[in-house]
C-alpha cells in the first residue's frame, strides 16, 4: 500500500457492514436491518455516513436498508433485463451489436439500496483474473465491438495498477475505439479520485466517465473537487441519474441537480427510470413522473442540462428513450405544437411532394 492509496482504503475499511454497527450510530431497528442485509449486503463508508443528515432524507433512503426490500411485489425479478442471458463471457454483457458492458468489479463504496445489480454486488466470489482474461479475450475476438463500458460494482475500487492494466489491454485491441467507465465513486467516496488516478485515466483517451448523482446534496465540495480532477485531466464527464421515489421525483430537485452538474462540467446524459429489480420496488415511480420532470426542464435550462429519459425494457429489450409529446397533431400541412409553457403554436411544413 502506497501512502497515496491509504486515505481512501482506510475509509473503505471503516465502512459499516453490520446491523449492530449501524444501530450504534443511527436510530435504526437493528433486527430489521439484520433481516435485510442477510439477503442484500450493506456497506456505508464514513464519508456517506457524514452526509446522512436526517431520517428518510435523500442519502438515508439510498444507503439504509429498508424492510420493503424484502416485501416487493412491484418487481419482475432479480435480473429483469436478462443480463445473464446476454453474457457470452462470465463478466461481459453483450446486448447491442457494437458495444459491451465489462463487469470488472463486484464491490462498491456504497451498496445503494436501489441498485440494478442487487443480485450480485457485494457477494463473496469476487471477480477473478480468469474472468478478466476471458472478458478481454471475448472483446478481442468479437470485431463488431467498438465500445467497451467498464462497470460492476465499481471499477474505481480496483487499484490504479489494475485499472491501468485493463485499460492497456483494451487499448491494444484495434477495433475498440471508445472506453467508458461507469462509477459512483466521485459521489460516494471522492477521496478515491487522486491526482494519480486522474493522470492515469488521462493517458487512455478517448475515455469517458459517467457518474451516478441522484440528488443535489451529493454535490459536496469533496465530490466537486473529485470531478474537477477528472475534468482537468481532459476526461469527458457525464451523469446517469436514477429517478427515485421520495428522493428526486420532483421538478425542483431535478432542476437543482442538473444545474449543479453543468456547473461542475458534468453533462447530464441519462435519467434512468428505476428498473423493476427485486428489492427496489419502493423506489419506482410512474413514467408520467419522469415525463413531467422533462417538461419542466425544457426551456428552463439549456439543452445541455436535459438528460434523455430512458427505460430499460424487461426480457432484454434494451434501453429506449421516452419523451414528452410536444406535437399535438398535423393537419393541412400545419403542425400544432405545444411549447414548454403549454402554449400552442402552428408550425408550417413543406408540401409533401417536395
Amino acid at each position: 500500500m502506497t501512502p497515496t492509496d491509504y486515505p481512501w482504503k482506510a475509509l473503505l475499511a471503516d465502512s459499516i457492514a453490520t446491523a449492530k454497527a449501524l444501530a450504534a450510530v443511527l436510530p435504526v431497528d437493528s433486527d430489521a436491518v439484520a433481516r435485510v442485509i442477510a439477503r442484500y449486503p450493506m456497506r456505508i463508508n464514513p464519508y456517506v455516513l457524514s452526509l446522512i443528515q436526517k431520517r428518510d432524507g435523500p442519502l438515508w433512503r439510498q444507503a439504509i436498508p429498508d424492510l420493503r426490500e424484502l416485501d416487493d411485489d412491484l418487481s419482475v425479478g432479480p435480473d429483469p433485463t436478462q443480463e445473464a442471458f446476454q453474457s457470452p463471457s462470465p463478466r461481459v454483457v453483450h446486448r447491442y451489436p457494437d458495444r459491451v458492458v465489462f463487469l470488472v468489479s463486484d464491490r462498491c463504496a456504497l451498496y445503494c439500496r436501489h441498485c440494478m445489480r442487487k443480485r450480485m454486488v457485494g457477494r463473496q466470489r469476487g471477480v477473478t483474473e480468469a474472468d478478466i482474461d476471458a472478458g478481454i479475450g471475448y472483446i478481442r475476438d468479437c470485431r463488431a465491438v467498438r465500445e467497451v463500458i467498464l462497470s460492476g460494482g465499481d471499477p474505481f475500487l480496483l487499484s490504479d495498477d489494475r485499472i491501468g492494466d485493463i485499460l492497456c489491454r483494451l487499448r491494444r485491441i484495434s477495433h475498440v475505439d471508445v472506453i467508458r467507465i461507469h462509477t459512483r465513486i466521485p459521489c460516494v467516496l471522492p477521496a478515491r479520485v487522486t491526482g494519480e488516478l486522474a493522470a492515469l485515466l488521462g493517458g487512455f483517451h478517448p475515455l469517458y466517465v459517467n457518474i451516478q448523482f441522484n440528488h443535489p446534496d451529493e454535490l459536496t465540495p469533496e465530490a466537486e473537487a473529485a470531478c474537477a480532477q477528472l475534468a482537468d485531466a481532459g476526461i469527458a464527464l457525464g451523469s446517469q441519474t436514477v429517478l427515485l421515489k421520495g428522493i428526486n421525483d420532483d421538478p425542483a430537485t431535478m432542476m437543482s441537480l442538473m444545474r449543479g452538474l453543468l456547473k461542475n462540467r458534468i453533462r447530464p446524459y441519462y435519467l434512468h427510470h428505476a428498473d423493476p429489480v427485486a428489492g427496489t420496488g419502493h423506489f419506482r415511480t410512474g413514467v408520467d413522473t419522469g415525463l413531467a420532470i422533462l417538461r419542466h426542464l425544457q426551456g428552463r435550462i439549456s439543452g445541455m442540462g436535459i438528460p434523455r429519459y430512458m427505460i430499460d425494457l424487461p426480457r432484454g429489450g434494451g434501453k429506449v428513450p421516452v419523451s414528452p409529446d410536444y406535437v399535438r397533431r398535423e393537419r393541412d400541412g400545419i403542425l400544432l405544437v405545444r411549447n414548454y409553457q403549454d402554449g400552442l403554436f402552428d408550425y408550417p411544413l413543406p408540401p409533401k411532394n417536395n
